[in-house]
């Protein structure tokens, strides 16, 4: 079973001498003048790409996005994504593993889940103005490596996270408290998907993880974004499945063990049903 390649910090911080966990880039030195096109691949570890001027597609879990200025990609550890970005764009690439931001702490890992629940965010020159500068300032900690240094940086994403959940809010129409609590689960919910998609795919499982009941979990879910519970089960797996079948040339019947499937002709028919293809269609079609 060939897996997805999966990048990771170290072969960078090695180099540098510094922390198998964080590191933070200059996007323009980054380049050097060059565009960027890198192939499809994963990170084990959180993915930020911050653009103040940028130009470009960043392809992210198959879905197609097109880079402008202002730009803010926040990927989990996991999500397949493939970049191109055009020479001349500018802002910060922060890369860091989960245990690195405070992860024995509650209220951090909240906060976390919040702002790495949208993949992509696009702000106006205005709003995107404040977070920048939080990022130099992270950039230079992380260069000059003065004394607790680590913790700085860790308080300045801690703020980024913040300010990055904050710009994002519609302040037209503010969110009460039911709906925070509801975004909580959901969060969390997905987080729990990422992890344990292989050995549980029942409701009552993702419920219990939770506390709560298959009816309360399913009514959240249906509030929050208006499907059940079992459906966002369903489109995790047919996700995972496609990141397989699109970057590797593991036989179907890999991946259906792969997923947790003992019976590949079971796992071909449910992805037909999903899809509309069988896997082997799938790939030959959108490869």
């Amino acid at each position: 079973m060939k897996n997805i390649p999966v990048r990771q910090i170290s072969k960078l911080s090695k180099s540098l001498k510094l922390s198998d966990n964080f590191s933070i880039r200059d996007v323009q030195r980054m380049l050097a003048g060059k565009d960027l096109e890198q192939e499809l691949h994963r990170h084990d570890h959180y993915y930020i790409l911050a653009l103040q001027k940028g130009k470009g597609e960043h392809v992210i879990d198959f879905a197609s996005y097109k880079i402008s200025d202002h730009s803010f990609f926040f990927m989990r550890p996991g999500q397949v994504h493939q970049l191109r970005l055009m020479a001349g764009s500018t802002g910060y690439l922060i890369q860091f593993k989960a245990d690195f931001y405070y992860p024995t702490d509650k209220a951090s890992r909240h906060l976390l889940r919040r702002a790495s629940h949208k993949t992509i965010c696009k702000l106006d020159a205005q709003k995107g103005r404040k977070l920048f500068p939080i990022l130099a300032n992270m950039l230079q900690e992380y260069t000059t490596q003065q004394e607790g240094y680590q913790d700085v940086i860790k308080a300045h994403l801690g703020i980024f996270f913040i300010e990055l959940v904050r710009q994002r809010q519609d302040r037209k129409n503010p969110t009460n408290s039911d709906s925070l609590y509801h975004q909580d689960r959901i969060e969390e919910l997905m987080s729990l998907l990422e992890t344990h998609l292989v050995q549980y795919k029942k409701v009552s499982d993702y419920a219990g993880m939770l506390n709560l009941s298959t009816y309360q979990l399913n009514a959240i879910t249906k509030d929050a974004l208006g499907k059940t519970c079992s459906a966002l089960i369903d489109e995790q797996i047919i996700l995972e499945s496609k990141r397989y079948l699109l970057s590797t040339a593991n036989q179907v019947s890999q991946i259906a063990y792969h997923l947790g499937y003992g019976d590949a002709s079971y796992f071909i028919r449910f992805f037909k049903k999903h899809t509309g293809y069988t896997p082997e269609a799938f790939r030959q079609q959108f490869r």
